[in-house]
């Protein structure tokens, strides 16, 4: 097999702050020798989640079984993921914001047309939906965990607590069309196509407020290992968490 040199468009602290929890844990768990450093593991991680390298290719740059590669990937997605933030715990810092923006997006994954509970009729393909909220500015708070695609927004917003939370610390949130019917602390546009007057211009400026929100996902998919995931349905919150984690510590 060739190997080549390659890129991440990761900064070099991300690298030292991954290298830096790996070598805590590894010092936790009282691990001696590996095949690997701290910070050759670490890169090994963000080349998987950055920029979707598979098992076969990361063993072959790394000069380490698949195997290895594997067990790997899973304990330090496993570390990073038990650091996101719950709910609660981004609600301290939802609480000191002007306003959030709450949207949906569905992870594609790789089903076939008999796992139905995957199918988003929305999106036209299976996934996982996963809730995001953002600051004002775009920036992401917190990430849910992800439920089967033919799950809708509203449900999953339920499922998640996600107004009842935010209605309890009374923050305004803006949201799309999805989740009408969500609470008084979920403001939605209204429905419709042919709308005049002031119920237009409230769409337009909901839309100018809303959109930034687009940022978080942006920010998100920016990991093309979430682009298409081929693991198990069971790990892909833990791989969200381990992506949020991530971003919000750098």
């Amino acid at each position: 097999m060739l190997v080549y040199p390659s890129g991440i468009d990761l900064s070099s602290r991300t690298l030292q702050h991954l290298s830096g929890l790996l070598a805590r844990h590894r010092r936790r768990i009282g691990s001696r020798w590996r095949r690997l450093t701290c910070g050759r593991q670490a890169l090994l991680v963000l080349s998987h989640l950055r920029c979707g390298d598979t098992y076969a290719r990361l063993a072959a740059g790394f000069r380490v079984g698949i195997t290895t590669v594997h067990r790997y990937i899973r304990e330090t997605v496993d570390l990073l993921a038990a650091l996101a933030p719950t709910l609660e715990q981004a609600m301290t810092t939802v609480w000191k914001k002007a306003y959030v923006i709450l949207d949906g997006t569905v992870l594609p994954i790789d089903r076939i047309a008999a796992d139905q509970p995957y199918y988003s009729g929305k999106k036209k393909h299976h996934g996982m939906n996963v809730q995001v909220l953002a600051d004002p500015a775009g920036r992401l708070i917190w990430a849910s965990d992800a439920l089967p695609g033919a799950v809708p927004d509203l449900t999953a917003a339920r499922t998640h607590g996600i107004p009842a939370a935010l209605t309890a610390d009374d923050v305004k949130c803006w949201a799309d069309k999805a989740y009408q019917g969500a609470g008084p602390a979920v403001r939605v546009p209204f429905r419709g196509k042919n709308l005049r007057g002031r119920r237009r211009r409230h769409n337009r400026d909901h839309a100018k407020i809303r959109s930034l929100g687009e940022r978080a996902m942006a920010i998100l998919k920016c990991w093309r290992l979430l682009r298409k995931l081929r693991c198990s349905t069971t790990r892909i919150t833990a791989v969200v968490r381990a992506v949020v984690t991530l971003e919000l510590a750098t």
